[in-house]
């Protein structure tokens, strides 16, 4: 008997738990799959590291202790990064308020009013008490109601899951803006260097050609050079003169700019950065590691797996609403026409019950909504495999870009080094009268314009190695 009575305890037990817990309708998320190349197409250069690498520290390759701090000092007060830190915050109570749906709710409340029935209306009821007496009364009451909506088919569970899955895209959005900002802070650092190494050439080359015109000028003055050559001569160094203020211009937008990205105000890191310091260094090799790493670096593919994710959830969270609901809905309290007799035994009153509601017609809407759900599944998907490709396609152009310009630097070393030759050479045979004016001028112009390049590259590469770490989703430890 007593077996009989536990296995019938157990089957209620059972019943009771699959009536609360029940099965969750609507599909179930499975992470889709990526095909990625086993290789980079443009990692098999030398120089090229693509062994597995952690990138969460990229930006200490460059060794340049001014880096290292403005990257910590933007990490800390990056105003784009609070931001989705708030969002973060939003989403985790969110999560929150959703999953408060699984639990009953309990309200108190109390009340007071003065009530008079009307007389007309208990007559014709046979029920108005002779001489009109007795028609006003209090009314006191207070108690407790509660509800519970049983998710049997997993409706609220799916809203949990679709929460749960918009929480963790919120954070991978915070590492997205933390990757760009990194890599904006660093490439703005080296445009800050790349800009004092153009203004100091201009500097130099202004400098040369303002002793050329001086050296003319003497011999127009002792009737060897003609006063065509002493325009062409001051014609040239006006015109890299007027490059000058064109770069100081930019160097301190681009030092604006960082401001920005430190969350502080314009002109603060002036006095910081205004001492021209080398282009940052390349490092001896770039890190790029395994294609199938970006799937778990990057966190914009990170993001859009979890919202795929959510949009999954949310089509299971719209097909249970083809479903009954289930509630158990209770009250307690006390209730009397009189204070003095409020809290007796004969004041109590209570209610307790289940409720089940099913919708029957609804022109189809709920059936609407899930299409919608599954629509919006679809177009998460599609940009997920959009996410991956870009993502591919984004770190093969930089690795173009690194490598094809050092091929330019080395280039434009030589070039300078016969510009400057060139120089040499010219202002010689000039002097000796066996070329003319025009020689000299050509090649300063020359050595002018080849110089300027050479900065702008040397900037470029480690511009370039900034990009292409990332497009690697670097700057965050996947650990």
């Amino acid at each position: 008997m007593i077996d009989l009575l536990r296995s019938k305890m157990r089957g209620w037990l059972a019943g009771f738990f699959l009536l609360i817990f029940g099965c969750s309708v609507g599909p179930d998320y499975q992470a889709p799959s990526s095909a990625v190349p086993t290789a980079w197409l443009e990692g098999r250069t030398y120089g090229i590291d693509s062994q597995p690498a952690e990138l969460a520290r990229w930006w200490t390759e460059f060794n340049d202790p001014s880096l290292n701090s403005l990257v910590e000092r933007a990490a800390q007060s990056n105003l784009d990064l609070q931001l989705a830190e708030a969002r973060i915050r939003e989403a985790r109570a969110v999560l929150g308020a959703t999953g408060a749906d699984l639990w009953p709710t309990l309200d108190v409340a109390g009340s007071y009013g003065r009530i008079r029935t009307s007389e007309n209306a208990l007559a014709a009821g046979r029920l108005a008490p002779q001489g009109g007496g007795n028609l006003e009364q209090n009314l006191f009451r207070t108690g407790f109601d509660s509800s519970w909506e049983i998710d049997v088919f997993g409706g609220t569970r799916r809203r949990i899951e679709a929460a749960e899955a918009i929480l963790d895209a919120s954070v991978e959005a915070w590492r997205s803006v933390l990757v760009t900002l990194l890599g904006d802070v660093a490439k703005n650092y080296i445009d800050v260097r790349g800009l004092q190494r153009r203004f100091a050439v201009a500097q130099e080359n202004l400098k040369a050609q303002q002793e050329t015109l001086r050296l003319t000028k003497i011999r127009f003055d002792a009737g060897i050079a003609s006063d065509l050559e002493v325009a062409q001569a001051e014609g040239l160094a006006q015109t890299t003169a007027a490059q000058i203020p064109t770069l100081e211009m930019a160097l301190k937008q681009t030092v604006y700019r960082l401001d920005v990205l430190l969350g502080a105000q314009p002109g603060t890191l002036w006095s910081e950065l205004a001492r021209e310091v080398p282009i940052p260094a390349l490092p001896p090799q770039a890190h790029v590691g395994m294609p199938v790493e970006l799937l778990r670096r990057r966190p914009d593919i990170r993001n859009a797996e979890r919202q795929l994710a959510a949009a999954t959830a949310q089509v299971g969270a719209a097909t249970a609403d083809l479903y009954p609901k289930f509630s158990l809905t209770g009250a307690f309290g006390l209730q009397s026409i009189s204070a003095s007799d409020w809290f007796t035994g004969g004041s109590r009153y209570w209610s307790i019950g289940p409720t089940i509601s099913w919708p029957v017609f609804d022109a189809g809407k709920i059936r609407a909504n899930i299409e919608i759900r599954n629509a919006q599944q679809e177009q998460a998907l599609r940009y997920y495999e959009k996410s991956v490709v870009t993502a591919l396609g984004d770190v093969e152009s930089a690795l173009v870009n690194y490598i094809k310009e050092q091929t330019r630097y080395r280039s434009l070393l030589a070039a300078v080094t016969a510009n400057r030759r060139a120089v040499e050479l010219a202002n010689d045979l000039y002097r000796q009268g066996l070329v003319a004016f025009l020689n000299v001028l050509d090649a300063e112009r020359a050595l002018y314009a080849t110089e300027d390049d050479l900065a702008q590259s040397e900037a470029n590469m480690s511009s370039n190695l900034v990009a292409l770490y990332k497009a690697l989703g670097g700057g965050w430890d996947t650990r």
